[in-house]
This record gives structure tokens, C-alpha cells and sequence, in this order.
């Protein structure tokens, strides 16, 4: 029995790799021999019942592509042969036809060829009335007559119904799997963001620490010990929102600390003020609660800013403003020095900046703050002072 079982399946996977045209030219010539056959059974099989039972399986050739007018034509052929008595058994075209509109045309066509067909029936019926009916009368021989013709109607709907869920299927895995694409892709910028935005900050007060040791050394030991503790600090803090940020890549991953927020910005000044520059935070209005991401949004607008500061405008001093207005809040970097190479420059939620002159440091920190903002739904504007001295960076971020 399993052997059997094994042998349909592997011929059943073998008749699906065939081309539709093959499987088409097999049914047309099973069709034809089947009626050809029960014709000579039966002691009535003449030349142009041959051509008859021929005349209608052929077009069954092209019944993928014309399941409607293939039908009528099949079905004319069958009704011929139907009121000549050229048969007495099941018409196997026309049922094969049957099916292919059931499963292939329109609504409407479906609806019209269905009439057609149920009028073609009753009327061979009603035609033959004369020969003997049986106990059920012309009613029991429409039923019988029609059987044949609802069970390969709804065979053919059945597989439209599977060919319609399948493709469903099908589009569904697709838009899911785009999803998923666009969702890797933003997990990636974000990563790439928060990886720029921790390095570029962390190396630069390394840097400048660094840079200034030496000298410290020889005039100043205390402070080039602070500088140094400073230097070891800024590294560690800087491998553990490293080590936070690349979390997300393991899924072993027990629990992450949060992002740095607004309540970490008195720490982030005072790490830059240890690095040479004068940094003040002024905050107005009153201090909302706000989504971790939105503070860490905040935050990091802030760390670049400065970060671009420290590294390329020669500034003395910068202030750094937060502003609570109303559903709102607004942030402001604004420093002393030498400002951009380039013109000013703004975004909103979907725009784009101007040139990041001298504080881009090659254009990925105003991008990353640009689009870090829009994720944000929010508006991000930089340029230079508001008497053309230095450089602003200014964001509004919406509450609700």
C-alpha cells in the first residue's frame, strides 16, 4: 500500500512539471477517445461521430487562454452530438470545460456561461422526453443530467478559491518580507547612528586630553593625573554604550541599560568642560516627562553638536539651552568660533540640510542629528550665530 502511495505521488509530482500545453493536449485526446470508444461500444460510432467527438475535445487546446468562448464552442459540439444520439454517456469535453471556466473567467462570464450551460442541459433534456424518464419524470433526469455539470463547477471554483489564496499568501510573504527588509535596514541606521554619535564624541575628548598631557605633565602633574582619569573614564563610558548599543545584535542578550537622556546632559557638559571648553546649560519652562527615545534623541543632538564643536570650530565657549514650550522642546547649541565653511542650512521631518561646512567633520554628524530628528517628527535648523558669529544647532522636538 505505501508503495502504491509512493508511485501516485511521484506521478502525480511528474504531471505537474509538465507544460500547461502538454497536460491540454492530453485531456483534448483523452476526451476525444473516450467518446470515440463508448461510440463503437455502444454500435453507433460512424465517421462524423469520430469527427464530432475530434471537432469537440480539440478546442480544448486553448481553453487556459479562452475559457469562455472555448466553452460554447465545446458546448455547441456536445449538444450536436447529444440530439443525434451519437452518445450516451458522461460528455467529458464539456465537463473539462465546465471546470476551466469555473476556475478561470470573471465573475459575469462565469455567471453567463453558467446560464448557458443550465439551458443547454434543460433543453437536451426536454428534447429527449419522449424516450423513457424513470420513476423521477423530466425533474429526475435534469437532476441526473446536471449532477455531472454542479460537481465540475464547483471543482473549478474550488481551485480558483486555492489559486486566489495562494496568491494572497504569496503577496502577504512579500510585503512582509519588504517589512522586514525596511525594518534591518532603519536597525542598521540606527546602530550606525548611536555607533558615530558615541565614537566620534569619546574620541574626541580622548583626543584632546591626550594631546594636552604632555604638557600638563611637565608644567602641571595634578591636572595631567585629572587629565589622565578623565581620558580612562571617557573610554569606559564609551565601551559600555558600545557594548549597549551592539546588544541588539545578540539575542542572548539578558537586558540592556537605557539610552543616555536628558538627565545624563549635566554629566555630558561637564566632561566637555574638562576637555578645554566653556560649556553652560540653561534650561526654561518646566521639565516634562518625556519617551526614553525622545530624550535620547535630545541627548545625542547635544553630544554631537558639541562634539563638532570641540573638534572643528576653535571655539572658547558654547551654551547649550533647553527650552520647554508648550507641547515642545526646544534645544540650542550655540558656540563662539570660527562656524561653517558652508551655508546655512535646514530640515524638517522629511527635508534636507545645506552644507555642513567645517562642523559636519565629513558630513555624518549633522546627517545623523538630521535624521535622528525626523525619526523624531521633529525640526532641525543649523548655521551660523544669530549675529553671524559661531555656530547654532537648533531642534525642536514635538511632545505629543
Amino acid at each position: 500500500m505505501a508503495t502504491l502511495i509512493a508511485r501516485t505521488r511521484r506521478l502525480a509530482e511528474r504531471a505537474r512539471a509538465l507544460p500547461p500545453s502538454a497536460v491540454d493536449a492530453v485531456i483534448a485526446a483523452v476526451c476525444g477517445a473516450y467518446v470515440t470508444v463508448h461510440a463503437a461500444v455502444d454500435g453507433c460510432l460512424t465517421w462524423w461521430v469520430a469527427l464530432l467527438a475530434t471537432a469537440g475535445s480539440v478546442p480544448l487546446l486553448w481553453r487556459r487562454r479562452h475559457p469562455f468562448w472555448i466553452t460554447g464552442v465545446v458546448g455547441a459540439g456536445t449538444l450536436t452530438m447529444d440530439l443525434t444520439d451519437s452518445f450516451t454517456d458522461l460528455p467529458a469535453a464539456q465537463l473539462v470545460a465546465t471546470y476551466t471556466f469555473a476556475a478561470l473567467c470573471p465573475p459575469v462570464r462565469r455567471l453567463v456561461a453558467g446560464a448557458v450551460s443550465a439551458a443547454a442541459i434543460t433543453v437536451s433534456v426536454l428534447l429527449g422526453a419522449g424516450q423513457s424518464l424513470g420513476p423521477g419524470g423530466i425533474g429526475g433526469k435534469l437532476v441526473v443530467a446536471a449532477a455531472p455539470f454542479l460537481v465540475a463547477y464547483a471543482m473549478g471554483t474550488s481551485a480558483r478559491a486555492r489559486r486566489d489564496r495562494i496568491a494572497m499568501l504569496e503577496e502577504r510573504a512579500r510585503r512582509l518580507a519588504e517589512e522586514q527588509d525596511a525594518a534591518a535596514t532603519r536597525e542598521r541606521q540606527r546602530i550606525a547612528r548611536e555607533m558615530h554619535d558615541i565614537l566620534a564624541h569619546s574620541m574626541s575628548m580622548v583626543a584632546i586630553q591626550a594631546e594636552a598631557g604632555p604638557v600638563a605633565v611637565r608644567n602641571d602633574p595634578a591636572r595631567a593625573e585629572e587629565m589622565f582619569d578623565t581620558i580612562a573614564g571617557t573610554a569606559r563610558e564609551a565601551l559600555a554604550q558600545l557594548r549597549r548599543t551592539l546588544g541588539v545584535l545578540r539575542a542572548d542578550e539578558p537586558s540592556r541599560r537605557p539610552q543616555p537622556g536628558l538627565d545624563a546632559l549635566p554629566t555630558l557638559v561637564a566632561g566637555v568642560r574638562r576637555a578645554g571648553l566653556d560649556v553652560t546649560l540653561e534650561e526654561d519652562g518646566r521639565a516634562r516627562r518625556v519617551p526614553p527615545d525622545l530624550a535620547a534623541t535630545a541627548y545625542r543632538v547635544v553630544q554631537e553638536s558639541l562634539t563638532n564643536t570641540v573638534k572643528h570650530a576653535g571655539a572658547g565657549s558654547a551654551r547649550v539651552r533647553l527650552r520647554w514650550d508648550g507641547g515642545a522642546l526646544r534645544l540650542e547649541v550655540h558656540d563662539d568660533g570660527s562656524g561653517p565653511n558652508g551655508a546655512n542650512g535646514a530640515t524638517g521631518a522629511n527635508g534636507a540640510g545645506g552644507a555642513d561646512g567645517a562642523h559636519a567633520g565629513g558630513g555624518h554628524g549633522l546627517t545623523g542629528m538630521r535624521e535622528r530628528v525626523a525619526a523624531a517628527g521633529g525640526e532641525l535648523s543649523y548655521g551660523p550665530g544669530p549675529d553671524g558669529r559661531g555656530f547654532r544647532v537648533a531642534a525642536v522636538l514635538p511632545l505629543e
